[in-house]
């Protein structure tokens, strides 16, 4: 493992302690957060977000790192008012070494977690009773990203350290089994200032035809195809950007054709094409975060679900950028930045409604809530801040 590269993703800029001590507290005794079973796909004249919006609490899973100075016990967990967007600490879940990253089972059944270490693996929770299922090792360093095919029966994973991605079965209790393929990233060569590959995200499309791996490392999207009888990956095609761009998180469009990446490296964002044919990305030009001159270290891009609006997290800037999405999705128009309220926002997450906006804020340990206007897309500050230690990641439910 190139442990250079995994530090600085980790630790880019000093790591701010003075939060992280109004932890969650550590009670694995404390009742469950209610879990909710998969939502009843929605007709085309569904009624509007706020009638769609759930009463009481949801549940909030909250990722960290474990083995940092003022870091977390394990992931957290929390309830949220769905609709003023008060958060409320529900105690910690043990068992599981840096996750740093968290996913859901399509059925909201399973909690999936990176184990963010030089030995990486990925770990199950059965969230009815907080079960851990157990941890498989995933190939390679330093996981960072995971997500579940949407079919429920595969997990992709991406190691950071090693630039590499992962696939692991999962069984009908949302258990993992042992991976079915492992792929480092050997070419391109790395791009300016990188040491190696350093894979940042694994995610399938839309279609559900291909998966694609976004590398930080070599400045490149891998597309693949997953065989979903054996678990084993096939690349057809690679995007590259800008040399030095060093990609980060790619989000679709819900039409498909489109994508959005974050570009970490040289601060900007980039409209991708998609097509579901054959898998190939097509990266546009780099575009402006409106964070001004400088890296400010982009981190992750949302894409409402009418597709009418994007969000940006811009750790070095602490705030969101919003764009207005024309053209059926190719093209980002650039409407303006909003102060995120905490310090290095890692990672950024819509309600299940898509009425409010969660903020993981690594360097203050905060989580910070906005209310989406579903109108014209700005964001409001929903209430204050809530303490998280080494808060990277928000799941809300």
């Amino acid at each position: 493992m190139d442990s250079g590269g995994w530090s600085r993703r980790r630790f880019v800029g000093a790591l701010a302690g003075g939060a992280a001590a109004a932890a969650l507290p550590a009670c694995d005794n404390s009742p469950a957060p209610a879990t909710t079973e998969a939502p009843e796909p929605e007709a085309s004249t569904s009624p509007s977000r706020e009638a769609r919006r759930p009463s009481g609490p949801r549940p909030l899973y909250l990722g960290t790192y474990t083995s940092a100075e003022g870091g977390g016990k394990g992931i957290g967990l929390a309830t949220y008012d769905a609709a003023t967007g008060r958060i409320t600490g529900a105690g910690t879940l043990g068992g599981v070494g840096d996750p740093s990253y968290l996913a859901i089972h399509p059925d909201r059944r399973t909690l999936y977690a990176v184990d963010e270490r030089d030995d990486g693996a990925v770990t199950a929770v059965r969230l009815s009773d907080r079960k851990v299922l157990g941890s498989r090792s995933t190939g390679g360093a330093a996981p960072c990203h995971l997500s579940v095919h949407p079919g429920g029966r595969w997990l992709l994973s991406a190691n950071y350290g090693s630039g590499s991605v992962a696939v692991h079965p999962i069984d009908a209790s949302g258990a993992l089994g042992e991976r079915t393929d492992v792929v480092r990233h050997t070419s391109p060569p790395p791009g300016p200032g990188q040491e190696g590959p350093h894979a940042h995200q694994f995610v399938t499309s839309p279609d559900g035809g291909h998966v694609l791996a976004v590398d930080l490392g070599t400045d490149t999207v891998y597309t693949y195809r997953l065989d979903e009888k054996a678990g084993t990956l096939t690349e057809v095609a690679q995007a590259h950007t800008r040399p030095g761009a060093g990609p980060r998180h790619l989000t679709f469009h819900p039409g498909g054709r489109y994508a959005y990446l974050a570009n970490e490296v040289d601060n900007t964002v980039a409209v991708c094409l998609y097509d579901p044919a054959s898998g190939r990305v097509e990266v546009g030009e780099a575009q402006s975060t409106g964070t001004g001159p400088g890296t400010s270290y982009p981190a992750q891009i949302l894409v409402t679900a009418d597709g009418r609006y994007a969000y940006l997290a811009n750790r070095g800037h602490n705030s969101l950028t919003r764009y207005a999405v024309e053209a059926d999705g190719a093209r980002l128009r650039l409407l303006g930045t909003v102060p995120v309220g905490g310090d290095f926002p890692r990672q950024i997450a819509f309600s299940p409604e898509g009425t409010l906006l969660f903020a993981a804020n690594q360097k203050s340990s905060t989580v910070t809530v906005f209310r989406v206007d579903g109108a014209n897309g700005e964001l409001r500050r929903a209430g204050e801040s809530f303490p998280s230690p080494i808060a990277v990641c928000a799941l809300p439910l």
